[in-house]
């Protein structure tokens, strides 16, 4: 079973829905008995980075999605503010985020020309390592983003996609069951859909 975890934020119905469209079923829930059950997670984020965190542990459910993901290694995909949680902390906000990759979140520089949030399409590129993610990623992808603040990992070796946005930055993320991308893959059509075909039914 898919589960979409539910900590009261928004477009987590959009994610289910391309699910649907990539044939998988899936069950949007904060109940710890269906996150016990689940084969594989989603940890959707829209919104602020302190909002996001104080939902999430307002729910009760960081014991369990730790048991699932640090203990049992069930692979979790955090997206667009639920990548960006599975860092340490963010310049967004003063919330302590999970902490499961050893990252931070930055804002965008300011520079001449560039507008900030960085919202639409940018194309995204794998970077090195194989992962299931990226199986049948096609080599012009484009994803839909929305976002002010980027992930920076510390150990580059975590880094999956990049897109250049003013500059480089981590566009998504992987370490062993855990990946987080900084898109929108619901809102990104045929590429948005072949990824999440990819993490919810590869290896």
């Amino acid at each position: 079973m898919i589960v979409i975890i539910d900590y009261d934020i928004g477009n987590i119905s959009a994610v289910a829905n391309m699910l649907l469209r990539v044939g998988v079923r899936c069950k949007i829930s904060r109940q710890a008995e269906d996150v016990e059950q689940a084969e594989r997670i989603i940890l959707p984020g829209n919104g602020s980075f302190d909002a996001c965190m104080l939902n999430l542990r307002a729910s009760g459910l960081i014991p369990i999605l730790e048991h699932k993901v640090l203990e049992q290694g069930t692979p979790l995909l955090g997206i667009c503010v639920g990548a960006q949680m599975l860092g340490h902390t963010s310049a967004e906000g003063n919330e302590a985020g999970l902490g499961w990759l050893d990252m931070e979140v930055r804002r965008f520089p300011d520079m001449p020309g560039l507008r900030v949030p960085h919202m639409g399409w940018n194309q995204v590129t794998p970077v090195g390592m194989e992962n299931r993610l990226t199986q049948e990623m096609e080599a012009d992808s484009r994803f839909y983003f929305v976002h002010s603040y980027f992930m920076e990992p510390k150990n580059q070796e975590d880094v999956l996609l990049k897109a250049h946005y003013g500059i480089d930055f981590a566009a998504g993320v992987s370490r062993d069951n855990i990946a987080g991308v900084q898109f929108h893959p619901e809102k990104s059509h045929r590429f948005g859909k072949k990824l999440l075909a990819s993490f919810v039914k590869g290896e």
